[in-house]
């Protein structure tokens, strides 16, 4: 069908909704520490509590979408994602943050599911049905929100309190809402509780699933720890640097990393190169895994953001691209299908990250970054079988495939 250009807006807002909310805790994380009095180990239970949060609202988010239609879940997703902010904001203790966490994890998966399902679908006109270049052109949008956040909010915790630097970024996040009430939606495929039972014995969702498993785990420890990795090089190296000055710097780091992701996507997206699937985001996990070796020996904050970039240049096709191809491989996109395989992929985020806090409690994040090594090297092996493992649509004439978005 047809969408207006409010639809448009909605898609792509959801897919930047979900860039500041991942970035959120990486980005104030220097000055959320020291406020709340908690050490690594904590801020890494947060973000567990967070992508745990997430895990369990990308099930629920996506049978949503397919039952109760687009418009209901983009408007839960922006307005939790901005309450949960404006919490976070005003959290002063460990527990009232964990709180803030959770609801932040809602937020985000609804935005989620909105730009990754909508968003695709309507992107995906413009590339003839091509849901791994759409997908990849949808998920600028999401890297232009985990690039904004970090930046804006290094800019105003110079000019003006936690509180309210904090706070500006809950009134950013709910401005979509207007597209959300003029928008046209596509009719939701309609739940049906076989059909998603169905998904799970296919190899293609098992292989996307794990995929994602591995993947999320890299992207999640990056968004979280570039900051305070960035703090350490910086603190080593410059000793004498104001502490304001160090982690507004520190913070800028994953603004690096984030530019560099959306330019990775939007070169891909229209390169054509989605059509090697699988073994473009194999090749990003073995790229990937050099730069880590070489981040957890650098001294130089120059480095330090040249390999900040370079992450995020080598990570930038790996979700689009698993997501646009597992699509593909059943016809179509559908909130269900998203649901199940990001679900599963959140769960790398849970575990990683805050097993990197532990270890940098008691040495640094730099070195607790090789724990990403072996992360790496499985997404290699499983980012091939999904290049070639079929799925539904793939024993299906083009003119009868089932499409779960009508």
């Amino acid at each position: 069908m047809d969408y207006n250009a409010w639809t448009q807006v909605v898609g792509l807002s959801g897919a930047f909704g979900l860039g500041m909310c991942f970035a959120l805790l990486g980005s104030i994380a220097v000055k959320m520490m020291p406020r709340m009095d908690i050490d690594q180990a904590k801020f890494g239970t947060m973000i567990s509590a967070f992508m745990f949060a997430c895990l369990i609202s990308s099930l629920v988010v996506g049978v949503m979408m397919d039952s109760l239609g687009y418009k209901t879940v983009a408007t839960a997703g922006f307005v939790a994602a901005a309450a949960a902010i404006l919490l976070l904001a005003n959290a002063k203790s460990f527990g009232s943050g964990l709180i803030a966490c959770i609801l932040l994890g809602v937020g985000a998966m609804a935005c989620n599911t909105t730009g990754n399902v909508l968003g695709t679908a309507v992107v995906s006109q413009m590339f003839d049905g091509n849901q791994a270049a759409a997908n990849n052109l949808v998920n600028v949008f999401f890297g232009l929100g985990l690039f904004l956040t970090p930046f804006v909010v290094s800019f105003l915790f110079q000019k003006i309190s936690y509180e309210k630097a904090i706070s500006m970024l809950g009134v950013i996040i709910l401005l979509p809402l207007i597209g959300v009430f003029m928008a046209e939606y596509p009719t939701s495929s309609g739940f049906k509780l076989l059909d998603a039972i169905t998904l799970l014995k296919e190899p293609a969702t098992i292989l996307a699933a794990f995929v994602l498993f591995c993947y999320i785990a890299l992207e999640a420890s990056f968004t979280n720890w570039l900051a305070p990795f960035g703090k350490e090089v910086l603190s080593k190296e410059k000793p004498d640097m104001k502490t304001e000055k160090v982690d507004a710097s520190a913070a800028r780091l994953l603004s690096a990393f984030a530019i560099a992701m959306m330019a990775g996507r939007l070169i891909t997206s229209f390169s054509g190169i989605t059509q090697f699937g699988g073994w473009l985001v194999a090749g990003a996990a073995m790229a990937a895994a050099v730069i880590i070796i070489i981040m957890t020996g650098t001294k130089s904050s120059a480095a330090a953001y040249a390999l900040a970039a370079a992450s995020g240049l080598v990570f930038a096709p790996a979700f689009p691209t698993t997501v646009g191809v597992t699509f593909a491989k059943f016809g179509g996109g559908s909130g269900s299908l998203f649901g199940i395989i990001f679900a599963v992929g959140l769960a790398g985020a849970v575990i990683v990250p805050k097993a990197i806090g532990n270890m940098a409690k008691g040495a640094s994040v730099q070195k607790a970054l090789k724990l990403l090594l072996p992360a790496c090297a499985i997404l290699v092996l499983l980012a091939i079988g999904l290049h070639y493992v079929k799925g539904p649509a793939d024993n299906t004439p083009v003119e009868t495939a089932p499409k779960a978005v009508q």
